[in-house]
């Protein structure tokens, strides 16, 4: 069981890759069926906008998208922003975004592939001075990244979760650890099932709202 066992069954010459588009951010993403997209493509643009709505950026920021997948929104905050990495476990999904970074002619992006729930120490990305931070992690959450990445520069933080349980943990860190949340949503990504999709902006104390 798994992407392994997926075979195609027709049509029999179909394109090999799929594709989604967010025509606020004038973004075209290419995707094979093995990768992982979210399920609801409405309510994804929905939060797409969002995101970037709360997080105000002025074109000379510095993001770093931590658990990017195939840059969801990555690329996005790449149309508004100075400079974007994103950092994902997969080597498969990191080849994804550079890919789609440059299906949509965008120069700003850089990918890099490692296990988030491992020490950042040695990492160079880590040790850059962003002012930007997203964070869409899955269910276990990203208590070991957020512990140890300098947040001093960080002004906001866009936090998007499917557990509420880690998301209220790792909320609790940020906070002690400077931050206050100003903006906390659901989207119903899952409709007629238990399971909801949240989104929490954090602002660094005395940053701007």
């Amino acid at each position: 069981k798994g992407p392994d066992t997926v075979a195609r069954l027709w049509p029999a010459d179909g394109p090999e890759r799929l594709t989604y588009r967010i025509g606020e951010f004038g973004l075209e993403y290419q995707f094979a069926v093995t990768d992982f997209t979210q399920i609801n493509a409405a309510m994804n643009r929905a939060m797409m906008i969002q995101a970037i709505e709360l997080l105000d950026l002025q074109g000379s920021e510095r993001v770093l998208d931590l658990f990017c997948g195939l840059g969801n929104f990555t690329l996005a905050a790449a149309t508004r922003s100075r400079e974007v990495v994103g950092v994902e476990v997969s080597e498969t999904m990191v080849h994804r975004v550079l890919q789609n970074a440059r299906h949509n002619s965008l120069d700003n992006i850089q990918a890099v592939a490692f296990d988030l729930t491992k020490s950042i120490a040695e990492q160079s990305w880590a040790k850059e001075p962003w002012d930007t931070l997203i964070v869409d992690p899955p269910r276990s959450g990203a208590k070991e990244v957020l512990e140890e990445l300098p947040l001093k520069n960080i002004q906001r933080v866009l936090y998007v979760s499917c557990n509420p349980a880690t998301l209220a943990r790792d909320a609790k860190l940020l906070i002690e650890r400077g931050f206050k949340m100003t903006h906390l949503g659901m989207m119903d990504m899952f409709p007629h099932t238990a399971h909801m999709e949240s989104m929490a902006l954090f602002v660094q104390r005395g940053a701007r709202g």
